[in-house]
């Protein structure tokens, strides 16, 4: 597992590159972390050796190889009542944490948000495919059964994810009531359905022409036939009972492109839901909170606005 000064060390290193502005209000909370399961994690699979935190290149600050999925916790010196589960990307086979969870945790913290990281295990470590959904749900489940530890109002509980952790966001929000894992506790018993989604650079298809991702590669496979494409596609999962989404892209993003936002948006508005969807015309892929010469790095005041304008949403009955 990371240990605390790598956390440590992370964390000032995310703070470090949030060009967006000071820290103003930092929490003078020490980070904690809660453990998903009890024991070991359901489903098969596992992985062998230690936890990796990625040195350089492209997967600088990124984790993998997890065997003990858990969540860091963020809370904030003002709270505001709202909760976001957040999930760094990676294409299912590392989780980008120094340049995308992190920063955007610190943000919502910054702002008043209880903010709750998200390790999940990855199908590339040896998971089964499901592990990652199995994780999303239970930690939906957790936060919500203990919103009255964390001073959280359990109707405003959302979910964030970038890449393919907006997949495994985008998945987690359109459903929630999906049996992954069989029961562990009585904490399954607790609604898993987001009550908000935010989702950057989505992977949301696994259909051509979007069907070159390493994230659809790892779920689908090679010789995946429609049916397994549309399992796995949020476009095609869309239903009226899904949260209320807003969506980020960028115009000359070349791994997930902005169709795959696009083909979401439609088929949530399409579905009833209420949604959002922001290209930018530029970044590319994998910005996190981008810097301040990129219109992009906006986008988390957009989300704030947009969640501070939104009332509360029930959660529909059959969900919980």
């Amino acid at each position: 597992m990371t240990t605390r000064r790598d956390l440590f060390a992370m964390t000032l290193a995310a703070g470090a590159i949030h060009a967006a502005g000071p820290m103003v209000g930092a929490s003078a909370h020490e980070l904690e972390e809660i453990l998903l399961w009890p024991g070991t994690p359901p489903g098969g699979g596992g992985v062998s050796g230690e936890e990796e935190v990625g040195t350089s290149g492209a997967g600088y600050g990124a984790v993998s190889n997890i065997a003990v999925p858990r969540m860091r916790v963020y809370r904030p010196n003002h709270p505001n009542g709202r909760a976001v589960i957040v999930c760094g990307g990676g294409g299912y086979f590392r989780i980008q944490l120094w340049k995308e969870s992190t920063p955007a945790a610190l943000w919502l913290q910054t702002h008043g948000y209880t903010v709750f990281e998200l390790l999940y295990r990855l199908p590339d470590d040896g998971w089964e495919r499901g592990a990652p959904f199995a994780d999303a749900q239970r930690a939906m489940r957790i936060v919500r059964s203990r919103a009255a530890d964390f001073g959280i109002d359990p109707a405003k509980i959302g979910i964030m994810g970038f890449s393919a952790g907006g997949h495994l966001a985008g998945y987690t929000a359109l459903r929630p009531a999906q049996p992954i894992y069989t029961t562990v506790d009585a904490i399954d018993t607790v609604s898993a359905r987001p009550d908000f989604a935010a989702l950057l650079f989505p992977v949301v298809s696994m259909s051509a022409p979007y069907d070159t991702t390493r994230t659809r590669r790892i779920l689908v496979g090679e010789g995946a036939n429609p049916e397994q494409e549309a399992f796995w596609s949020l476009d095609r999962l869309a239903n009226a009972e899904a949260a209320p989404t807003i969506i980020f892209s960028a115009a000359d993003d070349p791994t997930t492109p902005p169709g795959h936002g696009i083909a979401l948006f439609q088929a949530l508005v399409g579905a009833g839901v209420p949604a959002e969807l922001h290209i930018f015309e530029n970044g590319g892929h994998g910005w996190g909170l981008g810097t301040p010469d990129q219109t992009l790095s906006q986008w988390p005041d957009i989300f704030d606005a947009w969640i501070t304008r939104r009332a509360p949403t029930p959660t529909p009955t059959g969900t919980r």
